[in-house]
């Protein structure tokens, strides 16, 4: 009867220590759940990482197979025009003062 208590004593002994590796141990559910979190983030970013390399292999393609993109860009980035083509810049007034406000004459508000 002694002898079952005592491998009672120490099966509960040895369940306890499991549990508590379990829950709080190197490996357990909390690092576990970290290390998920770890892996789903890494994963969102692979996908966008994807998506930016496929547009980019696009671009590659785009610029490789013909001058349409290539003439974009240049217009584009760097304002260049065909020959025999004529450049015209819209440039808006600046607005006007409501009448009734009354200006220096230097322009300036008062």
């Amino acid at each position: 009867m002694r002898t079952l208590r005592i491998v009672l004593v120490v099966l509960v002994a040895l369940l306890a220590w499991l549990q508590y590796r379990l829950w709080f141990g190197s490996g357990g559910n909390g690092e576990v759940a970290a290390l998920q979190a770890q892996v789903e983030q890494q994963a969102r970013q692979n996908e966008g990482l994807r998506e930016r390399n496929a547009a980019l292999a696009a671009e590659v393609a785009d610029l490789k197979s013909g001058e349409a993109a290539i003439e974009e860009r240049a217009r584009a980035e760097l304002g260049m025009i065909r020959p025999g083509e004529t450049f015209y810049r819209v440039v808006e007034r600046a607005p006007q003062a409501a009448p009734g406000e009354a200006r220096g004459n230097d322009g300036v508000e008062r």
